[in-house]
């Protein structure tokens, strides 16, 4: 029986050395490449990933709720929806929305989405760098009042400038669409904490 038992192992040993010493398996073929794409479906492609329909394009009910409209896709607050007090907050909430997704309110004050179309009462008169500068400084227009919640900014910030200049290229190929958006309401600072 010792016998049979070291001749297996043999056989073992020697199949084993012999399949570590054979050539690696080809490697499978490369996928294809995917085609480039143009800058304007680069800018598409990062408003369709980065959410800016689900607050800059208004939503309607539809047959599951509420969903986006887009015959006015990323056109900001509706012009029509008066929402011009703050909702109350209670307990544990930071923030309220309008029932279009359109309207914030918070601490910070009140914030209306902005109109993103190239139409005069969106971005029509913005450049490239206004864009980028806003975007990145957080600041309307680039230069001028703060960019409010809940527009991420500080998220969005860290684009590349590629990536910034594609979306802008994007949204100026969007139909445009008038709609005059409300300033937004800023709230006053709090009163600073007594014995600080």
């Amino acid at each position: 029986m010792p016998t049979i038992i070291r001749s297996c192992l043999v056989v073992v040993s020697l199949s084993t050395i012999a399949a570590c010493q054979q050539a690696p398996p080809a490697a499978p073929p490369a996928a294809p490449a995917a085609p480039a794409m143009s800058q304007v479906d680069r800018g598409k492609y990062l408003v369709n990933t980065a959410g800016c329909h689900d607050c800059h394009t208004p939503t309607k009910m539809g047959p599951n709720g509420p969903e986006p409209d887009m015959s006015r896709m990323l056109s900001g607050h509706p012009e029509n929806v008066k929402v011009d007090k703050p909702a109350k907050l209670d307990g544990p909430w930071m923030a309220a929305a309008s029932n279009t997704f359109t309207a914030w309110s918070g601490p910070w004050g009140m914030s209306y989405t902005a109109n993103l179309t190239p139409d005069p009462s969106g971005l029509a008169v913005w450049t490239e760098d206004m864009f980028m500068r806003a975007i990145r400084e957080g600041k309307h227009m680039g230069t001028s009042r703060p960019i409010l919640p809940p527009m991420p900014w500080p998220v969005y910030r860290n684009f590349t400038d590629e990536d910034l200049k594609a979306i802008f290229a994007y949204l100026r190929t969007i139909p445009p669409v008038s709609n005059h958006v409300p300033d937004p309401v800023i709230a006053p600072p709090p009163p600073p904490v007594k014995g600080s």
